[in-house]
């Protein structure tokens, strides 16, 4: 069955085509829409969606789908592969739900992506902030998409906003020790395994000893435990070496059931904010209006940053910080007043030795050569 082209007035017609047999119900499902243009644009608009009903393309039952929906097909996807699914669920409950919950994912528009994106603006929402809550949006309708049945016929384009908001903090070698001196115990190995990996918080917290070799001095982060899902090995500095080393002795030693490399009296570490910020304060890392200036995230930049000034290739360093694209490695890459100021005593260096290169290459001057004729 090709479809029926039905006029419904004048350069209006009813495009129905037969999709299949719901897969539950065993209820003919057709794809039913109005078109207005002339009766060979409606024809070639028909002949377009046969063409992917014959594909297996099209979708059935797309219009009972509401974004509800799918927003729960999401939760369950992060659940049952292990990623931040209570970061994933507070977002869905909390702000996505609330505004496209009741809308049909047939009928999502660019138009009312963009209202949500001034509501969350006009309550001071940081743009990076409302572009990671769109981004579980259209996650839910590339896992609709990729159904059988598919749940949604197309995935619509979910525009992202301008990001200015880059941080470009890291740590110098002073402030990482007023900070180790300053963090509580348990927190210490935590420090100094993100100074020298730049492995990320979720990445370090996860860590099991089965990943860990201390013999060859290396970390296997495993699939599903990193950001982008891809595993990783991690070579271990000597600072690094003996900290986990001491780290094992205390965990064998008072807690030998106890899994995860780093733990709080045998339990794992979920959060530590409140810690981290009474810390910063004590070492003085705190901005002008005495607020906490450091962020655990920028000690991943740092890490990046000394492995490239440890003359480590890019392209290993990418693979030891998980980085998959250029443009972000060069983006925790930053230059900071210290490799400025480095990089001018290199030029004076050089221009010393230079000038005093040509000044012993001059020829000596003979007597006669300052003798006019």
């Amino acid at each position: 069955m090709a479809g029926q082209l039905i006029p419904r007035g004048k350069n209006v017609w009813l495009i129905r085509v037969f999709l299949g047999r719901d897969p539950q119900t065993q209820k003919k499902l057709f794809d039913n829409r109005t078109f207005h243009g002339t009766k060979k644009d409606a024809e070639r608009v028909m002949a377009e969606i046969v063409r992917e009903r014959d594909l297996g393309e099209a979708s059935l039952g797309t219009d009972k789908a509401t974004i509800a929906m799918l927003l729960d097909d999401l939760v369950v996807d992060y659940r049952v592969n292990g990623k931040r699914v209570d970061w994933c669920e507070l977002v869905v409950r909390t702000h996505l739900k609330p505004f496209f919950g009741n809308v049909m994912a047939s009928k999502l528009t660019t138009d009312l992506v963009k209202r949500y994106m001034a509501v969350r603006q006009e309550k001071g929402i940081a743009n990076g902030t409302v572009n990671r809550e769109l981004a579980l949006l259209r996650r839910s309708f590339n896992l609709a998409r990729m159904t059988t049945p598919p749940k949604v016929a197309k995935v619509p384009f979910i525009p992202t906003l301008e990001e200015n908001n880059v941080r470009k903090g890291f740590f110098e070698d002073a402030q990482y020790h007023a900070l180790m001196e300053a963090l509580p115990d348990y927190l210490r190995p935590v420090l100094a395994f993100a100074y020298y990996t730049g492995c990320r918080r979720g990445e370090i917290l996860s860590l099991q000893w089965s990943q860990v070799d201390l013999d060859h001095r290396i970390v296997r982060l495993e699939p599903g435990t990193t950001k982008n899902d891809e595993a990783r090995i991690i070579p271990l500095v000597a600072d690094v070496l003996l900290t986990l080393r001491q780290q094992k002795e205390t965990r064998d030693a008072l807690y030998p059931n106890c899994e995860w490399v780093f733990a709080r009296e045998g339990q794992p570490i979920r959060s530590f904010k409140t810690a981290w910020a009474g810390a910063c304060v004590r070492a003085g890392l705190v901005d002008s209006g005495g607020e906490p200036a450091k962020l655990f995230h920028d000690l991943r930049r740092t890490g990046v940053r000394n492995l490239v000034r440890a003359g480590v290739p890019e392209v290993v360093s990418m693979r030891i910080s998980g980085h998959k694209t250029r443009a972000v490695f060069d983006r925790y890459n930053i230059v900071s007043e210290t490799d400025l100021t480095d990089a001018a005593e290199k030029l004076d260096r050089h221009l010393r030795q230079r000038r005093s290169k040509d000044a012993n290459s001059t020829p000596p001057t003979s007597p006669g050569d300052d003798q006019t004729e």
